[in-house]
C-alpha cells in the first residue's frame, strides 16, 4: 500500500510536467515568416514570361503571401539591375545568366522560364531567295540578334551538323524587328529568328523556315531563366522559396498553351491572329541543374566561355531556409 500510494503523486508530477506537450502537440508552430513580402522582378520577352505575368495578374503570388511588382526591362540590362540593386529577381537568357557567372558575377537561380520547341526559333529566307538548302553557300551570311547569343549557338549547331564549316559562317547583329528588311535588301542570306517573329514574316511576307534552329544539340534548349545576386538570395531564402514555389505552379500551368496564347495580348504588342499561330516551347516548373549544363557546355565547346561552369553552384541550397 505505502509502495502503491507513492506511485500516484509521482504520476501526477509527470503528467503535469509534460502536460502542455501533451495537449498542445495538435497546434503546429507556424512557420518562419518571410523576410520580406515584396519583390521586384524584371521581365522581358513576352512569350518567355508569359506564365509569371498571368500568375501576378491573376493574384497567385498574393496568395503564396507575396507582393511581385513587375519592371519591363526593355533594352535595360536586367542582370546589371541586380548588382546596383534595382531589382531583387530578373529575367535573363540563360547564356548571359551563365557568361555573367563566369565572369565572376554571384548569381542564384530561381527558376527556368523558357525552353524551345520546334520552330520556335528558326533560320528563315523569304521568298525569292537563292538559299534553299543548307549545303548550298560555303559562307553564308547570317542575322542574328546578338552576336554571343543563342541565335549564333543556335545557327553554328544546325550548320555544322548539316556539313557547312562553321568558322566560315558570317554573322550579323540585328534586332529581331529588322530581319525581314534585311532579308529583303539581300544584305543577309537567312535569318535566325524566335517567335512571333517568325510568324509574322510568314504571314505578312510569305517567309518560308530554311531549318528548324530547335534540333540536335539545341533540341528542347533551354532558354531564359530568372535569378537573384546571391548576396540578396542568401539574405532572404524563405522568401525566394516562396517566390520559387509559386512560380513553379505558375509555369505548370502553362502546359496548356491555350492559356498563353490567349492571354498573349493582353500584355505584348503580339495580336490575336499571330498568338493563334506561333509556335510555342515549354515552361519548365523546376530548375533542373542537368538540363541547364547543356547550355553552360555548349557554351564552353564553342569558345563562349574559356572555362567549363558548374551550373549547379548556382542553383539554391534546399537546406538553407
Amino acid at each position: 500500500m505505502i509502495r502503491r500510494g507513492r506511485t500516484i503523486p509521482l504520476v501526477a508530477a509527470l503528467l503535469a510536467t509534460a502536460g502542455c506537450s501533451v495537449f498542445s502537440s495538435g497546434t503546429p508552430a507556424p512557420p518562419p515568416a518571410l523576410e520580406r513580402t515584396t519583390l521586384r522582378v524584371g521581365v522581358g520577352n513576352a512569350i518567355d514570361t508569359a506564365p509569371l505575368r498571368i500568375a501576378v495578374a491573376a493574384g497567385k503570388f498574393g496568395s503564396a503571401g507575396l507582393n511581385v511588382q513587375l519592371v519591363e526591362l526593355g533594352g535595360d540590362d536586367g542582370l546589371a539591375k541586380l548588382t546596383s540593386g534595382d531589382l531583387d529577381v530578373t529575367f535573363a537568357s540563360d547564356i548571359a545568366m551563365f557568361r555573367a557567372a563566369a565572369g565572376g558575377t554571384a548569381l542564384q537561380l530561381q527558376g527556368e522560364a523558357y525552353t524551345s520547341g520546334p520552330n520556335t526559333m528558326a533560320l528563315v529566307t523569304l521568298p525569292g531567295s537563292d538559299y534553299t538548302e543548307l549545303t548550298a553557300k560555303k559562307a553564308p551570311e547570317i542575322a542574328v540578334n546578338m552576336l554571343d547569343d543563342v541565335g549564333a549557338l543556335a545557327a553554328r549547331s544546325v550548320l555544322g551538323t548539316a556539313g557547312v564549316d562553321v568558322t566560315k559562317i558570317k554573322f550579323k547583329a540585328v534586332g529581331f524587328d529588322q530581319m525581314p528588311q534585311t532579308l529583303q535588301a539581300g544584305d543577309a542570306d537567312t535569318a535566325l529568328m524566335i517567335e512571333p517573329y517568325i510568324t509574322r514574316a510568314e504571314k505578312d511576307l510569305g517567309a518560308h523556315i530554311l531549318a528548324d534552329g530547335a534540333r540536335g544539340s539545341t533540341l528542347d534548349f533551354p532558354l531564359s531563366g530568372y535569378a537573384s545576386a546571391k548576396p540578396f538570395a542568401q539574405g532572404n531564402p524563405r522568401t525566394l522559396a516562396a517566390f520559387r514555389k509559386a512560380l513553379g505552379t505558375a509555369q505548370q500551368s502553362a502546359t496548356d498553351p491555350a492559356i498563353v496564347r490567349d492571354a498573349l495580348p493582353t500584355f505584348s504588342d503580339i495580336d490575336t491572329t499571330t498568338a493563334s499561330l506561333i509556335s510555342l516551347g515549354s515552361y519548365p516548373a523546376s530548375l533542373n541543374g542537368i538540363r541547364l549544363q547543356r547550355v553552360a557546355d555548349l557554351m564552353h565547346n564553342s569558345g563562349q566561355l574559356a572555362n567549363r561552369l558548374d551550373v549547379q553552384s548556382l542553383l539554391p541550397d534546399q537546406n538553407s531556409y
